[in-house]
């Protein structure tokens, strides 16, 4: 975002926080986050989102009205009042603050109470309306952005090999995130006995298999980066809070999380692709696993025809 944008976005935050004027505070505020489909600013106890200018605003109104109704309070961080609707071409979302998972302390990320979360959205049945979730098209972008990007890469056929093994399947119409990682919590209040963790960032919800809102974990196992009993801790929780996306304990998981997971891996790999090469450096360990994973998704064969192209 440009400098006197942000400067705006700030100043925005500041009036947000403090609407009966304040001469002087002594708030933490800060840049959380300055990407293309949003930038994020924190004044005290608010942030205020600006969100991209990508045209999709009825759906967004939409998305942030059902993460304002009192019976997904529980689940869904609900936005605050906010100083106005746009900023330039950008729509303006206001939320309060809360404490994010830390990235440092992974022993203690709370695996289980996103299960719950993600289990209790997906058993909340969906308002008529709600536009579709965007986890697939999240996926299809970042494929197409790498085709863009780094056509020549060594590893770009790796990936579009891996893409092609994915079949188009049907999609159950639950009330899904669409863009789940542990980037999407966060802890209100004090930390205590019974932290109230909440799902945050609404701009992919909407309708659609909720498979794929444990596809990223689920990918991260099948690679080898989330350990197994983490992994077995989250599906539990989410299986005994009656989530459906697995179908229910003591079936195959993997039938119905298999087709989204290597999707994910997918995306992953190829964002990891286009992002490297604009930065000018070398694969990461990580990013250079979920590369070696696309190269195993590849010697997958299906009878069923791969999507198409974005």
């Amino acid at each position: 975002m440009e400098e006197t944008v942000l400067v705006q976005l700030h100043a925005l935050a500041r009036e947000a926080a403090h609407p009966a004027g304040t001469a002087a505070c002594r708030c933490p505020v800060g840049l959380l986050a300055d990407r293309d489909d949003g930038t994020v600013v924190r004044h005290g106890g608010l942030v205020l989102k600006a969100h991209a200018p990508d045209g999709h605003q009825e759906e967004l109104r939409s998305r942030i009205s059902l993460a304002a109704e009192p019976a997904l309070a529980p689940v869904l961080l609900a936005p605050l009042p906010r100083p106005r609707e746009e900023l330039g071409d950008r729509p303006l979302t206001a939320w309060p603050y809360g404490t994010p998972v830390d990235p440092d302390a992974p022993g203690a990320a709370p695996w289980e109470e996103a299960a719950r979360l993600l289990a209790a959205l997906h058993r909340t049945p969906p308002p008529p309306g709600l536009p579709a979730m965007r986890a697939p098209v999240k996926a299809a972008l970042a494929v197409e952005r790498m085709r863009r990007a780094v056509p020549g890469h060594p590893a770009t056929a790796t990936v579009l090999r891996a893409w092609q093994t994915l079949p188009d399947l049907p999609a159950p119409q639950a009330l899904c995130h669409g863009d789940f990682h542990l980037g999407q919590l966060v802890r209100l209040g004090q930390a205590g006995p019974e932290p109230r963790w909440r799902l945050i960032d609404v701009d992919d919800l909407g309708v659609g298999d909720p498979a794929w809102d444990l596809a990223r974990p689920a990918a991260w196992f099948a690679a080898g980066l989330l350990p197994p009993e983490v992994w077995s801790r989250f599906l539990t929780a989410y299986e005994s809070a009656g989530g459906p996306a697995t179908g229910g304990p003591g079936g195959d998981p993997w039938a119905r999380l298999d087709i989204p997971a290597r999707a994910l891996t997918v995306q992953t790999a190829a964002l990891a692709l286009a992002k490297s090469t604009a930065e000018g450096r070398p694969l990461d360990e990580v990013e250079q696993v979920m590369i070696d994973t696309c190269a195993r998704i590849a010697t997958l064969r299906t009878e069923l025809a791969p999507p198409a192209s974005p």
